[in-house]
């Protein structure tokens, strides 16, 4: 007998089923192809948030569905709007257009006023998803009430002939048909300018390139401001272009532009979400895509050699598959150095065969030659293209098996190497499948300072994605996490905190961190941690008190409501929400304690 589904996640399928059906629709290409085009590219991006939902498979509060239920209702109405629009007559859609320009605005503030019935931060998100709603929604809340350009003349020719039912009162039929057909041209060219790829002249198509729009802050590097191209995230979850930052990196800088906190580390995190975001942008308003750097620097490697030495590389791979014990460590030795070099070495290296041959050098008996195999391994990854090559190669669960036996040396690097695949999305789960959580976690708790940073920097990439939270939890990660913030000078308190933040947002995570006596040390950050701590422990203590008074109760005992205040006045913008909202809870609370 099938189990009933939840009502809950029925409603997301449902939701999930209406944004595939709008993707499904085909494409718009009469005057309303780009306000018809923005709507479906915004309703697409809501997507993640359903099928989220839909895998927690958690119940929702009536407060929670009801923004839900509203969305469903409108997208009902979006999709028949958008099919019509597809399915009408170009002519009678150009002489309607104000009326369907107002229906388009009427759906998109249906849309924005449903999702700001969605208590976002109530629900069990991850932050990527939860960011990326947010981002859309302030799409639409920009979008509201947004005027369509018109041509103004075309106006008045329009209205004129919407007058003229009878040609014979124009006088000579030359002159109407004369301007019947001036009539028509005009509304060739409107179309013409909504649809540039209908037959124009180049002259037109000049125009056209040249209304350039106007790019979303969000879109922006904050260093250049500029459209970026390669968009990446630092410690801080600030996201710049990826060499604005690098040159700030490589110029000693040691904080965020933006923010001024200081980075934890300086290891780069693709954003593949806003890469996304931007490329489905630059197609809706006819702006070539950028290009990315590291493309063309691949391509000019096969045409100028640079300081890649390719008959070098070739000897030394000949070693790697046919030579004896000492040639092989020699070799590994010298490809993890010349990967390390630069940019084009990586292409060079990879290129020419190396990655096969390193990963099955991981299994290597000799340690020395299993620490330089990882390492090359780790260095190539810099290589977004090589990172692919890698796990195609079968190289995970090697490396996982180099973090569990290797060297401390070889531990280490096995950590960064599964911290730099992680950064694809998709590697996050074959990491955590292949059983990276427990050995990730070993090193955290007995490596080196270095290995316990490499080690909490793969954890904190991995737990990113739900199923390896859970997985973290099982492994018993919290307890150590839990030593690691309350060791003051252990310098692990940042990790610990960004760790703990990630965790408290699955219910299987709130439980435990719950169960470890968190409250005195996540009130003493609050107090007098960085802002970017504070901010992390708020989140954990607001996490662990919505829904239980007793921990609640236990919070208000060690001070939280002082330090609470104070933080709603002087911490970021997360932390003061996150604080008035754990305040609101307390007074809540007392306010039903008076009354009784």
């Amino acid at each position: 007998m099938a189990l009933k589904e939840d009502p809950s996640s029925e409603l997301m399928g449902r939701l999930v089923d209406s944004v595939k059906e709008i993707s499904g629709l085909p494409e718009c290409k009469n005057v309303f192809k780009k306000t018809h085009g923005d709507l479906v590219r915004r309703i697409k991006l809501l997507s993640p948030l359903f099928e989220e939902l839909k895998d927690n498979n958690e119940e929702l509060s009536e407060e929670e569905t009801k923004g839900f239920e509203l969305l469903r209702t409108v997208l009902g109405s979006a999709k028949e709007l958008l099919k019509s629009v597809v399915e009408g007559s170009k002519v009678y859609q150009t002489l309607q257009r104000d009326d369907i320009a107002d229906n388009f605005n009427q759906i998109t503030e249906k849309i924005e006023a449903a999702l700001g019935e969605i208590p976002y931060d109530k629900l069990n998100l991850s932050e990527e998803v939860q960011e990326q709603i947010e981002l859309v929604h302030a799409q639409f809340r920009r979008a509201k009430g947004r005027p369509e350009l018109q041509d103004h003349q075309l106006e008045v020719d329009l209205a004129t002939a919407m007058r003229e039912k009878d040609p014979d009162r124009v006088g000579d039929p030359g002159d109407w048909f004369e301007k019947l057909s001036s009539l028509f041209k005009k509304l060739k060219d409107y179309v013409q300018m909504e649809n540039p790829e209908i037959d124009s002249s180049e002259a037109e198509k000049g125009v056209i390139k040249h209304r350039s729009p106007v790019i979303p802050d969000d879109f922006r590097c904050p260093i250049s401001l500029e459209l970026m191209k390669d968009p990446v995230i630092v410690s801080t979850g600030q996201t710049y272009e990826r060499s604005c930052i690098q040159k700030w990196l490589d110029a000693g800088h040691k904080t965020c532009p933006k923010t001024q906190q200081t980075l934890l580390h300086t290891a780069l995190t693709p954003n593949y979400v806003l890469k996304s975001l931007i490329a489905l942008w630059c197609e809706s308003n006819g702006v070539e895509l950028p290009k990315q750097s590291g493309a063309s620097r691949s391509k000019k490697v096969g045409s100028s050699v640079s300081d890649c030495d390719r008959a070098a590389i070739t000897t030394l791979l000949d070693k790697l598959a046919n030579g004896s014990l000492e040639q092989q460590r020699s070799a590994a030795g010298e490809l993890r150095l010349l990967a390390k070099r630069n940019a084009d070495n990586r292409v060079c290296i990879a290129e020419a065969g190396a990655i096969p041959l390193l990963v099955e050098l991981l299994s290597s008996t000799d340690p020395r030659t299993q620490e330089h195999a990882v390492t090359a391994l780790l260095n190539l990854s810099i290589n977004d293209i090589n990172k692919g090559t890698i796990v195609n190669a079968g190289a995970i669960s090697d490396i996982v098996d180099v973090l569990k036996n290797g060297s401390m040396e070889a531990r280490e690097n096995a950590a960064a190497t599964l911290f730099s695949l992680s950064v694809v999305d998709e590697n996050k789960v074959a990491i955590g499948a292949a059983g990276a959580i427990p050995a990730l976690i070993k090193l955290l708790c007995d490596g080196t300072p270095r290995g316990k940073k490499d080690a909490a920097t793969a954890i904190f990439n991995l737990a990113i994605y739900q199923g390896n939270k859970a997985r973290a939890v099982k492994a018993g990660i919290v307890p150590p996490l839990m030593s690691l913030l309350k060791d003051a000078g252990g310098g692990m308190v940042d990790e610990a905190l960004a760790i703990l933040a990630i965790l408290a947002g699955h219910q299987e995570g709130k439980v435990a961190i719950g169960q470890v006596d968190p409250i005195p040390v996540l009130i003493e950050v609050i107090r007098t941690g960085s802002q970017r701590n504070r901010e992390n422990a708020v989140a954990i203590l607001w996490s662990l008190c919505t829904g239980d008074s007793q921990l609640l109760m236990l919070a208000k005992q060690f001070g939280a409501e002082e330090a609470l205040k104070e933080l709603s006045e002087s911490g970021t913008d997360r932390a003061k929400r996150k604080a008035g909202n754990i305040l609101e809870i307390l007074h809540r609370v007392d306010a039903l304690v008076n009354q009784s």
